[in-house]
């Protein structure tokens, strides 16, 4: 049973339906999660101490990110249980995803998706796409501070993220004509509220110099951490190419 929706992806990706309780009510938005396919139709949760007493799981899987009132609850009652610390980095991936898997008794399923991960990076290093300059666009671009998962993509797709140094992203007009980047980054516009964003990303001198110049890269690839990251980063570099050739 998992009780976070970055856990809910380790549980999808190395068990089969029938081995899992439940996973949390987030797992099947294809906004947070990269496996909301595979988590239609599987039982869910709240994320709350009571789901587990209620599913009654042989093991709950929980993040560093799970409420410290819930985990300490479970731990007093007894039940058996994992907590992931939240997986920031390539290496943090790889320990996540063993202690998912030992724990599940799938270590040869986590071993095949971490190579997965491995070669999907080998391959970008091999071939990276154009060296073309990204920044993330004020309040609609995604963050990518530096050593951030957005910044791993990225700079493993091949291109230069000129806005990894200042917090991330681009937060003004200003700041971004200075950055002067090819393209700007931005989330997966499927899933955008309305709000102030929406000024900025319309605002006239970026709809003059940077129209149709975007990267899209998803939230969910990079919110949480697992082996599916180097999908999203093989999507980036074809992304570059494309606009590589337009330049």
């Amino acid at each position: 049973m998992s009780l976070n929706s970055c856990t809910d992806q380790f549980v999808l990706a190395l068990l089969p339906r029938k081995r899992i309780a439940s996973v949390t009510t987030l797992a099947a938005d294809p906004a947070y999660s990269l496996l909301s396919a595979q988590a239609r139709g599987v039982p869910t949760n709240r994320g709350h101490a009571e789901d587990v007493a209620r599913d009654r799981p042989d093991l709950v899987v929980a993040s560093s990110f799970t409420a410290p009132g819930e985990i300490g609850m479970l731990r007093r009652l007894g039940y058996p249980l994992l907590v992931v610390d939240d997986p920031g980095s390539l290496d943090a991936i790889r320990r996540a995803t063993r202690a998912v898997a030992a724990a599940v008794g799938e270590r040869a399923r986590g071993e095949a998706l971490l190579a997965g991960m491995d070669r999907d990076f080998a391959e970008l290093a091999r071939e990276p796409g154009p060296p073309l300059a990204v920044a993330s666009w004020g309040e609609a671009g995604l963050g990518a501070p530096a050593g951030s998962l957005a910044d791993t993509v990225l700079t493993a797709a091949g291109a230069r993220n000129v806005g990894a140094g200042r917090g991330g992203r681009a937060e003004s007009i200003e700041g971004l004509l200075k950055l002067a980047p090819a393209l700007l980054v931005e989330g997966d516009p499927r899933f955008r509220h309305p709000g102030r964003h929406d000024e900025l990303a319309h605002h006239p001198a970026v709809a003059h110099r940077w129209a149709g110049r975007t990267v899209t890269l998803p939230e969910a690839a990079v919110i949480c951490g697992t082996p599916l990251i180097g999908r999203a980063a093989l999507s980036v570099r074809a992304q570059l190419r494309r606009m590589g050739k337009r330049a």
